[in-house]
């Protein structure tokens, strides 16, 4: 079993034994799934389904720390990409863009916090979003 979690850090993923789920501790699990470890010889595959994707973006909405918002601002472009999340419109609100998002089939709309990142935090997202996705980004 894999899952992502809320740290102080930021977003981490965990690997179990599907023997020991039951008692492996969930403590601020975002999300979790079932998957299979490849060989070593094989090519590492993505291992998160786009509906796990959009659960832990919906479960980021109301997170305010800012490697929280970075890593969910990365994974909803991400989501816009594979035309899962639609881009409405962009809203300034006390000095910051403010995008108004809704997912693909929905009417309702989420708001998204454009972060400005910069190099440093474009490559600490990238590497949590890697480490998540179990693929180089």
């Amino acid at each position: 079993m894999a899952g992502v979690r809320e740290t102080l850090a930021g977003i981490e993923r965990i690997d179990v034994s599907l023997g020991c789920w039951d008692q492996a501790d969930k403590t601020d699990l975002l999300a979790s799934w079932q998957s299979v470890m490849p060989r070593a010889e094989e090519k590492r595959k993505l291992l998160v389904d786009d509906e796990v994707l959009c659960t832990l973006f919906e479960r980021l909405a109301d997170a305010t720390e800012p490697a929280k918002q970075n890593f969910r601002f990365v994974l909803g472009l991400i989501l816009m990409r594979k035309r899962m999340v639609i881009y409405d419109q962009t809203r300034r609100e006390e000095g910051r863009d403010i995008w108004v998002v809704r997912m693909k089939g929905r009417q309702d709309t989420l708001e998204l916090i454009d972060p400005k990142l910069n190099a440093e935090q474009t490559l600490e997202v990238s590497q949590q979003m890697g480490q998540i996705l179990n693929e180089e980004l």
